[in-house]
């Protein structure tokens, strides 16, 4: 069985948002760094989707953001926006999550982001190092 999900790629000078994920039994990816967003509900389409998730999740009333990418596989159908997160961190509020932070490029690359709540390094879900390696032309060379 498929599902669908809508993800945000939100960046805010030169630094990408990040939601730590619940470290509990039963959800995907447990304790790693994701994307806000989530599953499509039934009926609702993938641009209507993600704003929803990001009203939930962060208390923002996000502007449309253009689709970046799709990804389809036979388990899942991701659909990723990209766009400006235009107010500061401190303007939202983590309702979904352990926490949130704001990652440079480099900081992804090495695939493990702080996290300020936790005091700790942890590493990134599948769905945000699909939309890592869509960056790499903007990373240029590894060291």
């Amino acid at each position: 069985m498929t599902f669908a999900v809508a993800l945000a790629m939100l960046e805010r000078e030169g630094r990408w948002l990040l939601q730590l994920r619940d470290d509990i039994e039963g959800i995907v990816h447990p304790g790693c760094w994701g994307l806000f967003g989530g599953h499509l509900d039934p009926g609702e389409r993938p641009e209507q989707a993600i704003l929803r998730e990001l009203r939930e999740e962060i208390g923002w009333g996000a502007p449309a953001l253009p689709l970046w990418f799709e990804h389809h596989d036979d388990q899942l159908s991701a659909y990723y926006f990209r766009g400006p997160l235009t107010v500061p961190l401190t303007a939202l509020q983590l309702n979904e999550g352990q926490d949130m932070a704001l990652a440079g490029l480099e900081e992804l690359r090495s695939g493990r982001i702080w996290s300020p709540r936790l005091q700790q390094r942890r590493g990134l879900a599948p769905s945000l190092e699909r939309a890592v390696r869509r960056l790499e032309p903007r990373l240029g060379p590894k060291n």
